[in-house]
């Protein structure tokens, strides 16, 4: 019991380190300075405080023809009606 518990909390200290949080602040604080080039003053600091509060633009969704060929994939093995109805039901979801 008292390796598990050991075992635990290590884990923790790895899931829950404050790096993995700072390395992606710098990024984007990295990002934000290389875009804010040329800039000064006040309109240096409103482009810094706007690019740094934004959050990561989403993923666009899938095209049709994305959807078809993830289809596809995920019914290879499938024959006839099986197919049929896999696909039909498959192209009709909404994937992100």
């Amino acid at each position: 019991m008292k390796k598990l518990t050991g075992l635990a909390l290590l884990a923790c200290c790895f899931v829950f380190n404050p790096a993995f949080a700072a390395n992606a602040q710098q990024s984007k604080m990295a990002t934000c300075n290389k875009d804010a080039t040329g800039k000064a003053g006040d309109d240096r600091k409103a482009f810094m405080k706007d690019c740094l509060s934004k959050k990561p633009a989403a993923a666009a969704p899938m095209t049709q023809q994305e959807k078809m060929k993830s289809c596809n994939v995920d019914a290879t093995g499938k024959k006839g009606d099986d197919r049929k109805a896999f696909m039909k039901e498959c192209l009709s979801k909404p994937k992100a």
